[in-house]
């Protein structure tokens, strides 16, 4: 065997994979997700990002679980079996996302943009005032592992999820959050408490323990709960078609790995608005079709 022989390639070809998750492969729509491709681009992993790409566009990815500093995912390859990744975020400590969240809540444009669903163009110089980095910036921010027979690590696969994450944080930017620490909900609860507390607002904690009063707050006693309460016999002349149309989907957020050409807010809304319309046409006795 030659000098060449020895040191030429050629590259597996991956299986064909059925319900695979597609990468667009279009250019990033946001900020946020060009900063990451950037951040993989910095880790120098040259053919393997190609390569990476390239499965990702195929939908050689299977499935994808994203948890608080941690992804776990399939990606079929050349064998049979697809293969297993893990990737280990580094997450923020308590104390850093305390200074992190002390710095948003006290610029109101920042907590109010993240409040509505929306990431700020300059967060990123916010963290840094509290001395944390949204972004992973160092190579060893990220433990990889995969369970292919490749010595590289990260490998194609790995690159390949890294795409797929990508494409998912140009639809729910808060995934970014969920992996350095702090999913959503727990990040609009506690921009919203500081907020709250910043205004003077009674305490959370006070809240909580209200009675139940004429303007409809609960009473945080469960039996009391349970117990209910007789209707008001003008209960249902008061019911209406909300303002805010497909509340409970706004209220959950991009859904992960959604693959319609529009939002599924927008695809479902008006599913809503005639359900709502049916409903009250049943409250008022119409007939329905």
């Amino acid at each position: 065997m030659g000098r060449w022989d020895y040191y030429s390639y050629t590259p597996s070809k991956p299986r064909e994979a059925k319900g695979g998750i597609k990468a667009e492969g279009k250019a990033a729509k946001n900020w946020w997700t060009k900063r990451w491709i950037s951040v993989l681009e910095s880790f120098s992993l040259g053919a393997r990002l190609t390569r990476g790409r390239s499965y990702a566009r195929q939908g050689q990815v299977l499935s994808v679980e994203i948890a608080k500093g941690s992804v776990l995912a399939t990606v079929q390859g050349s064998r049979v079996k697809p293969y297993k990744i893990k990737i280990n975020v580094k997450t923020l400590s308590d104390a850093e996302w305390q200074k992190a969240l002390a710095v948003l809540s006290g610029q109101a444009i920042y907590a109010a943009r993240l409040l509505a669903g929306e990431m700020p163009a300059d967060i990123e110089q916010v963290f840094a005032q509290a001395g944390v980095s949204l972004f992973p910036n160092r190579e060893n921010d990220l433990e990889t592992a995969c369970s292919c027979p490749d010595w590289s690590n990260p490998c194609k696969h790995i690159a390949a999820v890294y795409y797929v994450l990508g494409d998912e944080f140009d639809r729910d930017p808060f995934l970014i959050f969920k992996l350095r620490g702090m999913d959503r909900e727990e990040l609009i609860r506690q921009l919203g408490a500081a907020n709250d507390s910043a205004m003077g607002n009674p305490d959370l904690d006070q809240a909580e323990h209200c009675e139940e009063t004429e303007n409809g707050v609960l009473s945080a006693d469960s039996n009391a709960f349970w117990e209910g309460r007789t209707i008001p016999a003008d209960f249902l002349e008061s019911a209406s078609i909300p303002k805010l149309r497909a509340a409970p989907l706004r209220q959950l957020g991009n859904i992960p790995f959604w693959r319609g050409k529009e939002s599924l807010i927008k695809a479902l809304e008006p599913v809503y608005i005639r359900a709502s319309g049916t409903a009250l046409a049943v409250l008022e006795g119409k007939k329905t079709e």
